[in-house]
């Protein structure tokens, strides 16, 4: 059986995958945790022959994106390690907004981007606590029911928010997750006069999170910062001062990244 990875396909997707389909999403499969990975693996991961992800991770190895690291294993190569840096030279700027921000509320904060109908935790700070959120760096969550998620779909036009919300029913993870996209859009119109929005354990029970956009140099929206934490560490009665630390962060982010604050609609407008 073909097990999920990361960048799922586009949604009614039917046509056979190509060769670069194949290979991109075996080099999904190999950054993922808990390396080095067997060939075994890998092929299944896959759902390729033993033979063929054999020689794609070869070939790999000769370009110096993958490392065979014995008894048939496989790990990351520097080609594809230089490569993830180089993308992430940007999240230099916001490594000090994220970590202030872990500071002033005491919380995880995670800073994720978007990718289809999902978004991407590029950056996770947690505090030292006995408990840890099941996220990590690289792992995919749903736009229409995570903090993350909906803050970056309030910056997206129209068009792209129909996209996601309207193209399929959407799925329910807990009991408190909106499906209705008339409701959801109600929920992301929080952030154009708070600056931020809340995920009250619609995407994991008993997990509360604040997020907000940040904004590229375009005016797009570049990704998307939260603050988390079990609902009893994250009480709604703290919402009102942890958003605006978020909005804060998410601000300063946007203007490192050349892009401007969300604007709020005040009363006079």
């Amino acid at each position: 059986m073909k097990k999920a990875v990361n960048g799922p396909p586009e949604a009614g997707r039917t046509e056979p995958r190509g060769a670069v389909d194949k290979a991109l999403e075996m080099l999904a499969t190999l950054v993922r945790p808990g390396e080095p990975h067997r060939l075994a693996d890998l092929a299944q991961a896959c759902d390729l022959p033993k033979p063929t992800a054999h020689r794609m991770l070869r070939t790999f190895a000769e370009s110096g994106f993958a490392v065979h690291a014995g008894n048939g294993s496989y790990r990351v190569g520097p080609r594809l390690l230089g490569l993830s840096a180089a993308a992430l030279t940007g999240s230099r700027a916001m490594r000090p907004a994220l970590a202030e921000l872990q500071r002033r509320t005491g919380h995880t904060v995670h800073y994720a981007v978007r990718h289809g109908d999902r978004a991407i935790y590029l950056e996770k700070l947690e505090p030292d606590q006995a408990y840890r959120l099941n996220t990590r760096p690289g792992g995919e969550v749903p736009l229409h029911c995570t903090g993350v998620g909906r803050a970056i779909l309030s910056r997206l036009p129209a068009a792209e928010v129909a996209a996601v919300l309207d193209a399929a029913p959407l799925r329910a993870l807990t009991p408190k997750t909106l499906t209705d996209p008339a409701s959801i859009r109600r929920e992301l119109a929080a952030v154009h006069t708070l600056g931020y929005l809340v995920d009250d354990e619609q995407h994991e029970q008993h997990v509360r999170c604040v997020a907000a956009p940040v904004v590229a140099a375009d005016g797009s929206v570049a990704g998307a910062v939260s603050v988390a934490g079990l609902t009893f560490t994250v009480q709604p009665d703290s919402i009102a001062t942890i958003g605006p630390l978020v909005a804060e962060a998410a601000s300063r982010i946007s203007a490192a990244l050349g892009g401007a604050a969300v604007r709020l609609v005040s009363d006079e407008d």
